[in-house]
């Protein structure tokens, strides 16, 4: 049976059961668990750095009351970029290719920053739909504008997420097809196809560290403005 290339973003199924849970619970198993030794290890000192460098980082130019989201967001990240990772490996499901997974992610908390703007801030949080100085005339359309781009962020951030990998995962396949074809027809050729598969891997790595960054530095940008 000739399948589509698209195949390999369909949740796999076992005994009817949709395994796209499994799939989303497998990046917590290999997080390391605290040690009772006086000297932590050296996966959990790497990590526990690059936690902190990266909180540091991303709260950096938020106010004091977001620092709350701290814990949320740098687990969010470790997330992403696990799932993004384990999906670059043989035989193996992307959650993070499905528009409604990153949109179930992407929504709330885009919700959860609007309603405690709202909340905390109302006048300010209302006044970024109109920027200052506006012309008589324009206020109208601009606050139209301005309500639309407002509605869009959460459907930008799961669809940003989506694209990347897809688009990826999809380059991936089409050349490692080629090369596979290649081999025998012209052997010189295909060497250089799968060199550049390899070049393309590496580039999907990155590409995968990089969309869970800017999904989560979105994230705190959209706090930043109504905390």
């Amino acid at each position: 049976m000739m399948l589509s290339f698209f195949d390999q973003f369909m949740s796999p199924m076992y005994l009817g059961i949709p395994l796209i849970a499994l799939a989303l619970t497998l990046p917590w198993l290999l997080f390391p668990a605290p040690t009772t030794r006086w000297l932590n290890n050296r996966l959990l000192t790497l990590q526990n750095w690059f936690i902190g460098r990266f909180a540091h980082e991303l709260f950096l130019p938020v106010n004091l009351p977001g620092h709350k989201w701290a814990v949320l967001l740098t687990s969010l990240m470790l997330f992403l970029i696990s799932l993004n990772m384990l999906g670059l490996l043989p035989y193996t499901f992307t959650p993070t290719t499905q528009l409604s997974l990153n949109m179930g992610l992407a929504f709330p908390l885009w919700l959860a920053t609007v309603i405690i703007g709202m909340r905390n801030q109302p006048t300010e949080a209302l006044g970024h739909l109109l920027p200052e100085g506006t012309p008589t005339l324009l206020i109208p359309v601009l606050i139209i504008i301005e309500t639309i781009s407002l509605f869009i962020r959460p459907l930008a951030l799961g669809v940003r997420l989506t694209a990347n990998l897809t688009a990826g995962h999809l380059l991936i396949q089409l050349i490692a097809t080629a090369a596979t074809v290649l081999l025998p027809l012209m052997p010189a050729v295909a060497i250089l196809t799968a060199t550049l598969l390899f070049l393309l891997t590496l580039l999907e790595i990155a590409v995968a560290m990089i969309q869970a960054y800017v999904f989560v530095l979105l994230l705190s940008l959209y706090l930043q403005e109504n905390v």
